[in-house]
């Protein structure tokens, strides 16, 4: 079978993906520019679990926010030796916003030390 003959899962006119292409290219990424896109991205969809966004209460879940928020300090607590505080700084500052307004939005909140990502940041006041 060839790429562009389809299968099932693939419509009519669609190529495969090139996955060696793809390879190659995640392969020229600074290690970086990797942990700062994976952070970025878990501060995003923490701010939508967290109502933060247009939509507000629509994508509201404090349950998935929690989680988010606290994959982010331990990937912010981990790899902050390896990308710098040029870069580390700003996500650090963002990881607190989003702390903040996890605790805010907590009807019973977190004693402090408790909340999302503490464990890795320390307690975090508001």
């Amino acid at each position: 079978m060839s790429d562009a003959t389809p299968t099932p899962e693939q419509p009519a006119g669609e190529q495969a993906p090139d996955f060696d292409a793809m390879t190659r290219d995640i392969a020229e990424v600074p290690a970086v520019e990797v942990i700062v896109t994976v952070a970025v991205n878990l501060m995003s969809a923490a701010a939508v679990k967290l109502g933060l966004t247009d939509d507000g209460e629509k994508h509201k879940d404090l349950d998935e926010a929690r989680k988010l928020v606290h994959a982010l300090a331990g990937l912010l607590d981990a790899g902050a030796t390896e990308i710098s505080s040029f870069h580390a700084a700003p996500l650090r500052d963002g990881l607190k916003s989003l702390q903040l307004a996890f605790r805010e939005a907590s009807l019973v909140p977190d004693e402090p030390g408790q909340g999302p990502g503490e464990k890795y940041t320390g307690p975090v006041y508001g």
